[in-house]
């Protein structure tokens, strides 16, 4: 396999298709509270671990800046696993985080990885590639770096802890990841819901949000490999129906998110759809489904319990099974309410920001002064609507055509 990353123009790592999410360790590690004189005169420091347990894989970044320590942040990847045929190289594992982590960015961009003057790392960056890599960073950063390996004194200290805070990271995450497998095999058990891997399980949530009628949207958040895949939610825009028609809003994105549901390849299609309702948006979901020709059987309606208590919803089934309760200690119950809540907070935040959306782009028209050249030289300076209302005064009026007077009354107009 080759990387799903790697930067144009650098070597990819064979046998490597990672990508790695990121979650904040403890802010008041040991290392953080090393800010003494040694520490201020090491200045800009980052310090790179990579560790692996059980198969899994973490690279815990240490940064020091100005000889304050920020924290450590633990990475793991999404795809990497160690075996017994193919055993993890940590040298190719932090080489690989290296150039994902520092140089896939261009360096002109803002979100751009600044390299500090001192990299310490617990494996040797050495070999072609390695040396490849590095050279790429210094000539990004267009001074020297020392790259540092087996460190000595304060610094093998600091080097010891975030070996260890990736380890620690680490099985924080196991142990978490053996509370939502068993969970997983909770519900499949509870469902009926035959799988040969608990992680083949994918379930598709959809929940609508609007405030009375404006804004409509709808929201599919999805479950697969034993956990939320943020990177394959989705938005529907609904338009067309009547306001506050939630049976229609939900008929819309069923149709469009399964119009197609034939071409769907096999590991992307759903054993089970959740509907964030009871039994007219079922009915709903049931009369899509025929039409397209699904399996009604996928579908699950969660309707909520007696005055909305937590671990009083019922399952609400289109193929004519019993509702269930499975109560407020059921495993099964905890995925559910953890998928179905994360859907209503995806769908709730695209709801605001398209409201905010509209609202300020009917301001700038409503604004005396501002026609549509002007709006659109505002848009294009600051890069959208957001842009313009977090723009001070003296940046509203170093566009052209916009004098301090007209910048001085959009800005009271925006605020």
């Amino acid at each position: 396999a080759s990387t799903g990353w790697s930067s144009a123009g650098e070597p990819q790592a064979a046998g490597i298709d990672a990508r790695w999410i990121a979650a904040d360790c403890a802010k008041d590690s040991e290392i953080a509270r090393l800010a003494d004189e040694t520490l201020q005169r090491m200045g800009d420091v980052d310090i790179l671990a990579a560790a692996e347990i059980d198969g899994q894989i973490c690279v815990n970044l240490a940064m020091v800046r100005g000889g304050r320590h920020l924290g450590d942040r633990a990475y793991f990847s999404k795809s990497i696993r160690a075996s017994a045929d193919e055993p993890i190289d940590l040298q190719n594992i932090l080489e690989t985080f290296i150039q994902q982590h520092y140089l896939s960015t261009d360096s002109s961009s803002e979100l751009a990885v600044i390299t500090p003057p001192v990299m310490i790392t617990n494996m040797p960056l050495k070999g072609e590639r390695a040396e490849v890599i590095c050279q790429a960073l210094l000539d990004r950063s267009a001074r020297p770096i020392s790259f540092l390996y087996q460190p000595q004194g304060q610094r093998k200290h600091w080097l010891a802890m975030a070996e260890g805070n990736a380890k620690i990271a680490l099985l924080r995450r196991i142990a978490e990841a053996g509370g939502q497998l068993a969970r997983v095999r909770a519900l499949t058990d509870a469902l009926g819901i035959d799988l040969e891997q608990l992680d083949q399980l994918r379930i598709e949530c959809f929940d609508i949000s609007h405030t009375s009628g404006e804004a409509t949207q709808a929201s599919c958040v999805v479950f697969a490999k034993n956990e939320l895949q943020a990177s394959e939610y989705r938005r529907f825009n609904i338009t067309g129906i009547t306001a506050g028609d939630d049976y229609a809003a939900m008929q819309q994105v069923l149709q469009r998110r399964y119009a197609h549901f034939q071409e769907i390849p096999v590991d992307k299609v759903p054993q089970l759809v959740l509907i964030d309702g009871g039994k007219g948006q079922v009915e709903v979901a049931r009369k899509v489904f025929s039409e397209l020709g699904i399996d009604i059987g996928l579908i699950v309606g969660v309707a909520k319990g007696e005055d909305r208590k937590v671990g009083l919803e019922t399952l609400i089934f289109a193929d004519e099974r019993e509702p269930i309760r499975l109560g407020l200690d059921s495993q099964a119950l905890m995925l559910i309410a953890q998928i179905r809540d994360e859907a209503h907070r995806f769908a709730i935040t695209g709801m605001r920001a398209k409201r905010a959306k509209a609202r300020t782009v009917s301001r700038l028209e409503e604004m005396e002064g501002i026609g549509a050249k002007r709006r659109q030289k505002l848009l294009a300076r600051f890069g959208g609507l957001r842009g313009v209302a977090n723009a001070t005064v003296e940046e509203l009026a170093s566009v052209e055509g916009i004098s301090q007077t007209l910048a001085e009354q959009i800005y009271r107009q925006l605020h």
